[in-house]
């Protein structure tokens, strides 16, 4: 009984924290990053501004948070250990991707695309939140180097981890800009795959899973 409570909460505060953020991406896009406060953001989504805070720390967060890091990490631990470090991230990225944007008629697939697009347009147009987008691209490093598990357990492979993570974070950017410049009319995980090949080569992407 205590674990099923336990559940109920984290399911209400995910709810909860979907719906401000919601709310956010919406009115910052209407009116502006700039112009729109923490308070405007409460009141439309029928809530206190401590609550607010209470689920984003930072304005900025209200746009950046998300569980990417996660999906990418779960990825990652599914794939075999000896496929080499940059396919292993690179489908990962591609997989993750994919699962979040597709378009397989869904409404809440549609809607979440979009979600993901105003985010990443005001990313992209907000000065405040691109230099706080970089911190989110560290800790999005770090989780994957931390799903390698012993791929990354002494210095020399730490490096090599921490590098080929780094690369293909920066192929995903390439693509994002893309997608967001395409207005997602173009499916992300295609854009993401075609920079990792532009970057390492066809066979990062094109080659057998199991292998």
């Amino acid at each position: 009984m205590p674990d099923q409570r336990s559940t109920l909460r984290e399911q209400r505060r995910a709810e909860t924290q979907r719906a401000i953020q919601a709310h956010a991406v919406r009115l910052f896009t209407e009116h502006g990053y700039d112009a729109t406060t923490v308070t405007g953001v409460a009141e439309a989504a029928g809530v206190s501004p401590m609550t607010v805070y209470r689920h984003f720390p930072t304005k900025e967060d209200l746009v950046l948070f998300d569980q990417n890091g996660r999906l990418v990490a779960e990825r990652i631990t599914a794939t075999p250990a000896a496929q080499p470090l940059v396919r292993r991230i690179g489908s990962a990225l591609i997989d993750s991707a994919a699962t979040l944007t597709s378009d397989n008629h869904s409404n809440d697939r549609t809607a979440n695309r979009e979600f993901l697009l105003a985010r990443l347009r005001l990313m992209l147009a907000t000065p405040a939140l691109r230099a706080k987008h970089l911190d989110n691209q560290y800790a999005l490093q770090q989780a994957i180097v931390d799903a390698l598990g012993d791929a990354a357990t002494d210095p020399d492979t730490a490096f090599q981890a921490n590098a080929a993570a780094s690369a293909c974070l920066a192929a995903m950017h390439t693509a994002l800009v893309r997608w967001a410049a395409d207005d997602g009319r173009t499916e992300l995980s295609d854009l993401i795959a075609k920079a990792l090949a532009a970057a390492f080569g066809d066979t990062v992407v094109d080659a057998d899973p199991d292998t």
